[in-house]
């Protein structure tokens, strides 16, 4: 970790050079000078250049107006009394009222102690301001530094759409000096650190101070967007073709294969890949991302197909993984893509004991009435119920070798043939083809693979992308009853 930077001078490493505009006002209510608590504050502003604990304004980032509310440790450890949650609450009230995108960047050790429960008790104040503006649709991006630990983490620290630790950045609920005072023995070392946070999927990345900019611009530029309205979806797409269904089962489990992350690297732009739940789990299984398709921003979902087979097969975490890109569309008015692309959820005991059931079932339910667009790209393997929790939304389409089953083959041989030698008969009279979904009404398009993605990755993936990009151009969200329409069975 490098050393401390203080609000002025990460201001002026991550703003545009013409510089900053001040929002604060000078704190109300104060202590009387030659009072103890008194002395404090006037040591603290001639020590850290600064009024209070907190500096906020409105700056441009990229060319972007922004707001932003930024810790000064030299002050009291940055700490929040209630003046310093009035500069907050003050700050992140006017970024709504103006719709502003707002950064916040806490380096504290909590809750001012010379105020005690009065100043502890601002936390619920701070998170209502901080909810209201996420819930005005309003990007909320969060760069932890070192160190932020107590009621700062557990209150705006953790609020985050994205968010971003300082490389080292000692991070935590519990102070490792208040826990060893307490239980007489030191923290575990490299629990409360940036690195060990973003591996356990609390945080999106360890980013260095000089890249802020770049990544927060990168991540706005999706935040902020909104889907270009060119018209309405085509429908139709390429020719399914006739191949076998056994044909494009072996062809889509080639390890050669493109995934999510050659989609993203060949078809997408502005891509910042967020990590796990943010709460704990890190679902490697499932790739999670703010991307651009063109001009179509969105927030993206895929199954990890190379994740899967390195030893990360896809689990409840991963679905709860899901679950974090759904409510993010939906509360930033984004769409949401997501890709399936899996041999099937894991089996195992911990699954089971994890709700895996229960998380096929929310997704389910998330999708289904989600308050956002909505498309599903069916890339490669499409098996059971964990691509079942990804494939419901307002348009779907399919790789030309992609397809659909409630079992792998070879299961659905044993329990209907007692062999799994059988497979490729039971593939052709399930109707799992790309060509099949496509007849029933459960693909609205065809991705063509020319003719094999396999054979043709990079080309592929930006016709692929080119095809999200034209559904999503026009595309509004649907309702329950539009949604659940397509699955009803056609009377014949």
């Amino acid at each position: 970790m490098t050393g401390r930077v203080g609000a002025r001078e990460l201001l002026r490493r991550v703003l545009d050079a013409d510089g900053w505009t001040s929002w604060d006002v000078p704190p109300a209510g104060e202590p009387a000078p030659g009072t103890p608590y008194g002395d404090d504050l006037a040591a603290a502003r001639e020590r850290a250049g600064t009024d209070e604990a907190v500096v906020t304004g409105e700056g441009r980032l990229r060319g972007r107006r922004v707001a932003f509310v930024v810790s000064e440790f030299r002050f009291l450890a940055g700490s929040i009394g209630s003046a310093t949650a009035d500069r907050i609450v003050a700050a992140v009230e006017r970024a709504t009222a103006e719709r502003l995108p707002l950064l916040a960047a806490p380096s504290s050790g909590g809750t001012r102690m010379q105020e005690g429960t009065a100043a502890f008790v601002q936390m619920a104040r701070i998170t209502a301001a901080v909810m209201a503006h996420r819930a005005a649709g309003l990007p909320y991006l969060v760069y932890l530094r070192h160190p932020t630990t107590g009621g700062v983490f557990a209150s705006w620290g953790s609020l985050g759409h994205v968010t971003a630790a300082e490389p080292g950045a000692l991070i935590g609920f519990l102070g490792p000096r208040v826990y060893e005072g307490l239980y007489g023995e030191p923290f575990p070392p490299g629990v409360q650190v940036a690195e060990n946070l973003a591996a356990k999927g609390l945080v999106d990345a360890v980013v260095g101070l000089d890249d802020l900019a770049e990544v927060a611009s990168r991540a706005l530029s999706v935040l902020c967007a909104r889907p270009p309205h060119d018209g309405a979806p085509t429908l139709g797409g390429e020719p399914a073709g006739d191949g076998d269904a056994w044909e494009s089962i072996e062809r889509s489990r080639r390890p050669d294969r493109p995934g999510v992350r050659e989609l993203l690297r060949y078809g997408a732009g502005d891509v910042t890949p967020l990590s796990g739940t943010g709460q704990g789990e890190a679902g490697r299984g499932l790739t999670l991302a703010l991307a651009r398709f063109g001009g179509a921003p969105c927030v993206l979902v895929g199954q990890d197909r190379h994740s899967q087979r390195a030893g990360h097969p896809l689990g409840p975490d991963g679905l709860r993984v899901a679950r974090r890109g759904m409510g993010l569309a939906a509360e930033l008015g984004l769409p949401l893509v997501t890709v399936v692309d899996t041999p099937g959820a894991v089996l195992s005991a911990e699954a089971e004991e994890g709700g895996l059931a229960g998380e096929i079932a929310r997704c389910l339910a998330d999708l289904m009435t989600l308050a956002a667009p909505t498309l599903c790209l069916l890339m490669g393997e499409g098996t059971g119920g964990a691509a079942l929790a990804l494939l419901p939304a307002d348009r779907v389409l399919a790789a030309r070798h992609g397809w659909l089953a409630p079992l792998p083959p070879e299961g659905a041989s044993v329990i209907v043939h007692r062999t799994p030698s059988r497979a490729a008969e039971m593939a052709a009279s399930q109707g799992v083809r790309s060509a099949d979904l496509l007849r029933d009404g459960l693909v609205d398009a065809v991705v063509d693979e020319r003719p094999d993605a396999a054979d043709e990755p990079e080309e592929f993936c930006r016709r692929a992308a080119a095809a999200i990009e034209r559904e999503l151009s026009g595309l509004a969200a649907g309702t329950a009853a539009s949604r659940q329409a397509r699955y009803r069975r056609p009377s014949r």
